[in-house]
């Protein structure tokens, strides 16, 4: 409201008062205007430019010195998520910036002290993994492995689990799941630490062995093996409450761990089941009005009207069981309660204050032990402040946001799966971080400017799974694709080993195309790419990629690059001015026509076949060096195109 207000005395300042009717028609005009802007931009933007006007250079968190905090590493994952769902470019240089104050050339962390053995200082490595993976460099693999080192040598229970902290020795917390899981699980992966996976389903398995309530299936928010604190059980070890943040932090690890893990792997299963065990048991608590957490979970002792609805608790939740029913680790039924602590969570917390938009109800923290002594109580917990905008609950709202906004678009590619070639295109390089072998350019995991991580995740957006085919397509291995796209067949200089496409390899597509699939052709000219054999697949639907290029930029002048659309155009309904780069012009045999074209030149067509569609581009085009915002100009709309092209071929492509 105080934007509206504003707003108000503007207008009436600006406009004469001699025409009382007309001034008040174009007030309202403007004011609507004002109001349907401000409706549609997402509330999790929202709640972004909050934090970037809040802490513009690094996070302080209200001490005269930034230091290394979790906190940080949460708001930012909320980013990544921001800048993977709108191709905005700010959200990444938002992340990069508060990373690079405390990462050091040299991979040192700036106030990180290994020696403290603090799981917290675990959680921001996920960010360092994240911008190594997007820009290669070198410093964030070491700062990575700086904090891998401290787990290592991280002090353990008997059984092997982390010590939340050196100083809270025996000590397991919910929260240092967290903490330290999913940065460990990703680093596994990405390392090729095979090992390791057992080590880190062993954190959850043994958390909750030791802090699970058999009667509720709630966690204790603590467990003390050596059974020497104050506030734990004599007999279990257990500190005596629920406390939900502490549960919002382990069931959001299981969500991000599993992110990592080995689809084969013997104790995959075992995280699900936790992770349904821990949902079903919040979803009991869960305040049936609001759909809120209460922040002492399912207490009823002396004082409970002092209970409250706790904001970050319920974003958690949120956040874990949007994505665990994304992920297929949650039945698709419990996106209901997902779905009704949202709507609570937004209209008991989410508020626009002088032209701000804030997130109250949050905790400030919760702890056990330390100096004045926690005792765990329920006056205890009822006794840490409550604040405005605390970085743990703008984060896990900020992750809460990015997945409900994923919920309406689910439907366009629910049941398909998208099929990215990798056997015309197989090229491998040795991975700096692990030293093997890896597939790469255009491939769905690689983050760098060639790969089509940005891709993928848009067809994730919209419902649809991802695979690769790393052998010649057959009737079997493409039957059950609702979208295969092959880009950029390999020359002999690209891969000693290339494969042609063959006789057989054309069959097998036709018949899978005329039987409802949709093929994806993308190609550059002869140069950068085999054209020969991979136009006797395409010259089978009518289409040749020729050796006429078009869009020849010159170094960073990218309107050389520049193709329209068009007005109503069937695929791409909703951009305007795209970039497509040294483009292999199309030839197009009737009833193929062009769907775009430069200077009267075809770059891009569709073929029907049968039931199925064939989509030829003359570009690789949608890869990530031109599609997530960090190269081009953000007058070129590729991220919306993609949008476009990715709504198209799942609402096309049969499913299966």
């Amino acid at each position: 409201m105080g934007l509206l207000r504003r707003a108000t005395k503007t207008i009436l300042a600006l406009m004469p008062q001699k025409n009382e009717m007309k001034r008040t028609i174009i007030i309202g005009c403007a004011l609507m205007t004002i109001i349907a802007s401000a409706q549609q931009t997402p509330v999790s933007r929202q709640v972004a430019e909050m934090v970037m006007n809040t802490w513009k250079d690094s996070f302080a968190l209200g001490t005269s010195q930034a230091r290394w905090s979790y906190d940080m590493g949460v708001v930012l994952k909320g980013f990544e998520g921001l800048w993977r769902n709108t191709g905005d470019v700010r959200y990444y240089n938002y992340i990069l910036k508060q990373m690079d104050f405390f990462i050091k050339d040299d991979g040192t962390i700036k106030t990180y002290k290994p020696d403290e053995y603090n799981i917290d200082h675990i959680n921001n490595g996920k960010l360092i993994l994240f911008l190594y993976k997007v820009t290669g460099r070198e410093k964030y693999l070491k700062a990575a492995k700086l904090l891998r080192e401290q787990l290592r040598t991280h002090p353990r229970t008997n059984e092997g689990g982390f010590w939340h902290k050196k100083i809270y020795p025996y000590q397991m917390w919910l929260d240092g799941l967290y903490m330290g899981a999913p940065f460990y699980a990703e680093y596994a992966d990405l390392l090729h630490e095979d090992t390791a996976f057992n080590d880190i389903a062993n954190q959850f398995i043994w958390m909750e062995k030791h802090a699970r309530d058999a009667k509720t299936g709630l966690l204790y928010h603590a467990w003390d093996e050596s059974m020497q604190q104050k506030w734990a059980s004599k007999t279990t070890g257990t500190s005596p409450l629920f406390w939900a943040r502490a549960m919002g932090w382990y069931a959001d690890a299981l969500v991000d761990a599993l992110d990592w893990f080995p689809q084969d792997h013997p104790k995959r299963k075992a995280l699900i089941d936790i992770l349904n065990r821990v949902v079903n048991a919040i979803e009991k608590v869960q305040d049936p009005k609001t759909g809120l957490l209460f922040d002492v979970l399912n207490y009823n002792g002396p004082g409970k009207e002092k209970n409250y609805l706790e904001a970050s608790a319920s974003c958690q939740y949120v956040y874990a069981v949007a994505k665990g029913v994304r992920k297929g680790y949650l039945p698709a039924t419990k996106i209901t309660i997902a779905r009704k602590g949202y709507d609570g969570i937004v209209k008991q917390f989410i508020k626009t204050e002088n032209g701000q938009t804030n997130l109250h109800g949050t905790v400030k923290v919760s702890g056990l032990g330390g100096n004045p002594y926690r005792d765990g109580s329920f006056e205890y917990y009822m006794s840490e402040d409550v604040i405005v905008n605390d970085a743990k609950g703008v984060g896990a709202f900020l992750l809460a946001s990015n997945e409900m906004e994923m919920v309406p678009t689910q439907s366009v590619g629910n049941g398909k799966t998208v099929l990215l070639d990798r056997y015309f295109n197989s090229e491998k390089r040795k991975d700096a971080a692990s030293g093997e072998m890896v597939y790469w350019h255009y491939v769905w995991n690689e983050y760098s400017h060639p790969g089509f991580a940005g891709l993928g995740h848009i067809f994730n957006r919209y419902g649809a799974k991802l695979a690769s085919l790393d052998v010649a397509p057959t009737a079997d291995n493409l039957k059950n694709a609702s979208v295969y796209i092959i880009v950029d067949p390999d020359h002999m200089k690209d891969n000693p080993n290339l494969n042609y496409v063959s006789a057989a390899d054309k069959e097998a597509i036709m018949g899978w195309v005329k039987a409802g699939g949709v093929l994806v052709l993308m190609a550059n000219d002869s140069s950068n790419c085999e054209l020969q054999n991979f136009n006797y697949l395409a010259k089978a639907f009518g289409i040749m990629f020729t050796d006429k290029s078009v869009n020849m930029v010159k170094n960073d002048v990218y309107e050389q690059g520049v193709v329209y659309p068009g007005k109503n155009n069937p695929i791409f309904k909703t951009t305007k001015k795209m970039f497509l780069k040294e483009v292999s012009v199309l030839g197009l045999h009737s009833p193929n026509k062009a769907n775009a074209v430069k200077d009267g030149d075809a770059i891009i067509a569709v073929s029907k076949s049968g039931k199925g569609l064939v989509f030829a581009v003359g570009d690789p085009w949608l890869y990530n060096e031109y599609l997530d915002g960090r190269k081009l100009p953000a007058e070129y709309e590729n991220y919306k195109a993609a949008e476009d092209l990715v709504k198209w071929l799942l609402t096309h492509g049969k499913k299966k």
